[in-house]
C-alpha cells in the first residue's frame, strides 16, 4: 500500500471556525447546513456551501499577510477539503478543484512552524506538519472573518451590495485604488 502523500492527508481534514461567526456570516450568506445551489438564488445566498466562505475568508487573511488564532469555542467546518469544490451544477456552478491545490501550496509558503527539511528526515510526522498547515489556514480564515465581522459591524449593508465581497478583496490587493468611493474602482474593472 503507497504512503499518503501530506496533500492527501491535508485534504482529509476539516477546519475549524469560531462558532460565533456561523450566525452572522455563514447561515447569513451560504447554504451552510444544507440547500442546493438552485435554491441558493432564490433565498438571495451568495456563496453555495460553508466551505466557500470558508475559502473566501482564508485568502482575505491570506492576501492581507494576516492571521488570528481562534480563541472562543470553536467547531468543525463540515466537510473535509478533499471535498471542497467538487461538484458540477447543471445551472450555476462549474466544479473548482484546482483551487484546493492553490490553497496548499500557499500554506506550504507559508506556515513558519513546518519544516519540510525535519519532515523528509523522519523527524516529524506528517500528521504533525498537517496540524501546523490547518492551524495556518485556519488563522488566515479568523483573520478574514473577524474583518468581514468589523465591515458589518461599520455597515450592516456592506456585503448585501452586488460588489460587497469584491470590494473587500480589492480593497486588501489594491488598497490605494480604494481611497475614493469604492464603487468607482468596480467601474474602472
Amino acid at each position: 500500500m503507497a504512503k499518503e502523500t501530506l496533500y492527501e492527508i491535508w485534504a482529509k481534514r476539516n477546519p475549524k471556525f469560531e462558532t460565533r461567526f456561523e450566525s452572522i456570516l455563514f447561515r447569513e450568506f451560504t447554504e451552510y447546513g444544507g440547500g442546493s445551489v438552485e435554491s441558493m438564488a432564490s433565498r438571495g445566498k451568495i456563496f453555495g456551501s460553508g466551505y466557500e466562505l470558508y475559502i473566501y475568508a482564508y485568502f482575505v487573511g491570506l492576501y492581507a499577510n494576516k492571521q488570528r488564532a481562534i480563541s472562543s469555542e470553536s467547531k468543525v467546518l463540515g466537510q473535509p477539503i478533499q471535498y471542497w469544490g467538487n461538484l458540477e451544477s447543471k445551472k450555476l456552478r462549474k466544479a473548482y478543484p484546482k483551487l484546493r491545490d492553490f490553497i496548499f501550496t500557499s500554506l506550504i509558503a507559508k506556515t513558519e512552524k513546518l519544516d519540510l527539511i525535519e519532515l523528509e528526515k523522519g523527524n516529524i510526522t506528517e500528521r504533525k506538519s498537517v496540524d501546523f498547515l490547518i492551524e495556518t489556514m485556519e488563522n488566515y480564515a479568523n483573520y478574514g472573518f473577524y474583518l468581514m465581522e468589523e465591515k458589518i459591524k461599520d455597515n450592516p449593508n456592506f456585503f448585501f451590495r452586488n460588489t460587497g465581497f469584491l470590494n473587500l478583496i480589492l480593497s486588501i490587493v489594491r488598497p490605494s485604488d480604494m481611497q475614493g468611493d469604492e464603487s468607482d474602482l468596480i467601474e474602472e474593472l
